[in-house]
């Protein structure tokens, strides 16, 4: 059974993988010599932008969502990125990057870029709002290669300033619970119940969830309490107190809000007007 007060009937999104197709807008400045740019814009559309574990060996990145939330994960390493801040990623670093809904994505791709981000293998980075404003602005038609060149300087500059939170690589695992993690974290507002998924995964709820607390050391319910409020953390820098509960999967505002107020000591609504981000 699910907890009491959260949703049990979400679908389940729609991912560009899982249908193949996405309309993607290309910008590029100065792409002969290695201190070019290329801005990737996924505009809002029927499905989820997301980013397999694939990787780039030629190519440092950049993903900004400035209207959702991206879901990050490095290995069993994972984390949810505001449309605040910016995911760096180094050249050849493995990660999993999925937006958690029908959202702008834009995505960097860079073959210089400063010792001080380079030094960083995977990042959230939290510049200042300009940086947002004037990526947008190339990432557009009619821009000259020079303001493009221009841009990408700045830009790298910003950046390399920022504060950063570096997002660590821990071993990925390949057991039942490891399954679970990752699916929630791809979609944190998923309904599924711990009999469903030990069924889906031909194991019994009790196997599973010893799993669970062999891996996590929390329950099944604690878990998915846990990743629901990550996801809110980063999500409420943009919006509402009941759209974060809805796209966390809470079937009311209530609910959600006695069970931020019991994790981090504040309620959403506190955090949402500016105090210190809960640990």
């Amino acid at each position: 059974m699910s907890p009491r007060g959260q949703s049990t009937s979400l679908p389940a999104p729609r991912t560009a993988t899982a249908v193949g197709e996405i309309t993607v807008q290309e910008f590029g400045y100065g792409l002969g010599p290695p201190n070019g740019i290329m801005v990737l814009r996924y505009p809002p559309g029927q499905t989820i932008p997301d980013f397999p574990e694939a990787r780039e060996d030629f190519l440092h990145q950049v993903f900004w969502s400035p209207d959702g939330v991206l879901a990050v994960r490095r290995g069993e390493t994972s984390r949810f990125v505001s449309s605040r801040e910016m995911l760096w990623v180094r050249r050849g670093v493995v990660t999993e990057v999925r937006g958690l809904g029908v959202q702008t994505v834009l995505r960097v791709c860079l073959r210089q870029a400063p010792a001080a981000l380079t030094s960083l293998p995977a990042a959230a980075l939290a510049p200042e709002e300009h940086v947002g404003t004037r990526l947008l602005r190339i990432a557009r038609p009619g821009v000259s290669e020079a303001e493009g060149l221009r841009t990408r300087v700045e830009m790298l500059d910003a950046l390399s300033a920022s504060p950063a939170v570096e997002i660590d690589h821990v071993g990925a695992g390949d057991t039942p619970a490891h399954m679970v993690a990752r699916a929630l974290l791809a979609n944190p507002a998923d309904a599924t119940s711990l009999a469903d998924w030990a069924a889906r995964l031909h194991v019994s709820a009790k196997t599973l969830q010893r799993d669970l607390e062999r891996e996590f050391a929390v329950t099944f319910t604690a878990l998915r309490t846990r990743i629901r409020l990550k996801a809110a953390v980063a999500m409420l820098a943009d919006r509402s107190v009941t759209e974060t509960a809805h796209l966390v999967g809470y079937a009311s505002a209530s609910a959600f809000v006695a069970a931020f107020t019991r994790e981090f000591g504040k309620s959403p609504g506190r955090y949402a007007l500016g105090e210190q981000r809960p640990a």
